[in-house]
């Protein structure tokens, strides 16, 4: 449908005018670039998602990965993708100069992320998979490991892979049973199976490289007992590479993101499996963190690029598909109007846009607060880690969750066509599914959320974080457009620390199933204030650049995006109340239900 799958003028606004991308070259590990050189990159990652992603979209879905004689072949698009995402420094950009990267921030590399996934999702996960790996080979192996493993991986001639999740154990990484046996060679032994691993095996490149996670014979239990290795498909040996003992046992057939194979692995079948450890022993899931953590936000980034291709596909269908009159038209020989002119189309529209830009607002923030965790000092450090952690649940769950209700109403707009495969819709809905399970479900991110973020170095970055928002508000205040949605985010805040006062207050109180019964709902209320703030901030940076005599397409793009701050605060905001009531509540209603009562 749309040649156009995402806003070029949106995302530099958000970097350019909102979140001030320009200013982290005065930070000296961001020196060496400038505005000029970030948006050559962005360009240059346009032009790639246009010319190579964007045109191989559909067909990866409709001939998705096939496993023959226990190897997984993938459509050929992925090898060339793979030599030239290493060969023009995509899968090494956030790499030190010294290990052969850009040092580009988190925030630009982000910006070219979106613009890829929201091309073609599935083919993107190659080789942003391997930087993760790579990146996280980097800040824990040995020099002789990353001698071994980065060049091939940052050159896209070796695929890298997060290998977490097992059979039995799922998101309960502390029962995990795969066995690394110690010996006296260097290297470990590996024996178990992992299962639901993106990438895990495919002809694309000429070998995997596993980042994964077991534990020790003998280790403590539970999380404290898990450590990380590397453990390759093919391992170096003295002819050359050599078989390492680790199988693919299938493929998964999947409701969509059908263009990466999701595979199944067993390790160590003849004993001869072997894992190289990566760090300290027991050390393996803070380690692996660093690495999920980004794949967290990368979910976000992923669901609000999958939502962004849905928006325009329906806007282009809006504007040309031509059906009913306006109400007050009586006449019914009178030309019909495009749908685009009908009311709730419009508002299906706005809330696919508020959506999407909300999010990726949400998202550069996050990003931006990675850079300057990196590129700060002291004080400043730790204020940035900590808003980092506390909102990288949010930042995965909003666009996740809130992505799938803006591509239904994608493909609503589209009606009975958006339900047929000759449109784009539907694939875009059957791909945007996964973000809500993987790196974490949404139970877990909320958890996560409430249960640690929120109540960690004693709240300190819940304070951090409702300062940011009473600061935009005051902003707000000042000027008389913005000032009642200042009023309403300063109202929001107070709720958001009414609430979060009183589920506390359950925990201190020893009350601990209780204070989580409900930390889904929690983390939807805190995402929906957040994305509140994001939009805010969006309507300081219109309001400066209305203020500045725009040319006549720079005044529409900004009072376009001025109508999509106020259908935020108008009807989503709103939406906080039913969840404060349910939260207040603190009744338990879930706990106390027989789970015996839950069957016929």
């Amino acid at each position: 449908m749309a040649e156009k799958f995402f806003s070029e003028r949106n995302l530099k606004f958000l970097l350019h005018e909102v979140h001030q991308a320009q200013d982290l070259t005065g930070f000296a590990y961001f020196a060496e670039h400038s505005r000029e050189s970030f948006d050559l990159v962005l360009d240059t990652a346009a032009r790639l998602a246009r010319d190579v992603l964007k045109p191989a979209h559909r067909e990866m879905d409709q001939k998705p990965p096939v496993f023959e004689n226990g190897r997984v072949k993938v459509h050929p698009l992925v090898r060339p993708l793979m030599k030239e995402c290493g060969a023009g420094g995509w899968i090494a950009a956030q790499s030190p100069f010294e290990a052969g990267g850009q040092q580009l921030p988190t925030m630009i590399n982000a910006a070219c992320a979106f613009i890829m996934n929201a091309a073609n999702f599935s083919a993107s996960v190659y080789p942003f998979l391997t930087a993760g790996a790579a990146e996280l080979i980097e800040s824990f192996g040995s020099e002789e490991l990353k001698t071994t493993f980065i060049p091939k991986m940052h050159s896209g001639e070796w695929q890298g892979t997060m290998a977490l999740t097992e059979p039995q154990a799922g998101s309960s990484l502390s029962d995990i049973t795969t066995l690394a046996e110690p010996t006296d060679q260097g290297y470990y032994l590996l024996r178990g199976q992992k299962i639901f691993i993106s990438a895990g095996d495919h002809d694309g490149v000429d070998n995997i490289v596993h980042l994964l996670l077991a534990k020790i014979k003998g280790a403590p239990p539970g999380v404290k007992g898990i450590s990380l290795f590397v453990a390759p498909k093919l391992r170096p040996g003295p002819g050359g590479l050599e078989f390492n003992d680790l199988n693919v046992a299938g493929i998964y057939h999947k409701l969509g993101y059908r263009g990466c194979p999701l595979t199944q692995l067993s390790l160590g079948e003849n004993n001869d499996c072997r894992g190289w450890l990566v760090g300290e022993a027991h050390r393996g899931l803070p380690y692996m963190f660093q690495m999920m953590n980004g794949a967290r936000i990368g979910v976000g980034i992923q669901a609000a690029a999958i939502a962004s291709a849905a928006y325009y596909d329906s806007l282009e269908y809006a504007r040309t598909r031509l059906q009913g009159r306006r109400l007050t038209s009586k006449d019914p020989t009178t030309p019909q109007i495009p749908i685009l002119e009908h009311a709730d189309v419009k508002r299906m529209l706005l809330f696919q846009r508020a959506v999407v830009e909300g999010s990726l607002g949400l998202l550069l923030q996050v990003s931006r607060y990675a850079d300057l965790a990196k590129a700060a000092e002291g004080e400043d450090q730790e204020k940035y880690a900590l808003l980092l952690d506390l909102l990288t649940p949010v930042a995965k769950t909003y666009p996740s969750e809130m992505g799938i209700l803006a591509v239904s109403q994608a493909l609503q707009i589209l009606g009975g066509y958006g339900y047929c495969d000759e449109f784009p819709v539907e694939q875009h809905f059957r791909d945007m599914r996964i973000h809500p399970i993987h790196e974490g479900t949404t139970g877990i991110q909320g958890l996560d959320l409430l249960g640690r973020k929120v109540v960690m170095k004693q709240g300190r970055a819940l304070s951090l974080y409702l300062e940011e928002l009473e600061k935009t508000a005051a902003a707000a205040s000042a000027d008389e457009v913005l000032a009642p949605y200042g009023r309403r985010l300063s109202e929001a805040s107070g709720k958001l620390k009414e609430v979060t006062g009183r589920l506390i207050g359950l925990a201190l109180e020893g009350q601990v199933d209780l204070f989580l019964a409900d930390s889904t709902l929690y983390l939807e209320f805190f995402g929906i204030i957040a994305l509140a703030w994001q939009w805010l901030l969006q309507g300081l940076a219109l309001r400066q650049g209305l203020a500045g005599r725009p040319s006549e397409a720079e005044a529409g793009f900004y009072q376009g995006k001025l109508a999509a701050m106020k259908f935020f605060f108008h009807y989503e905001l709103p939406k906080i109340q039913g969840l404060v009531g349910r939260l207040l509540e603190s009744d338990g209603l879930v706990l106390s239900v027989d789970s015996g009562f839950l069957a016929d």
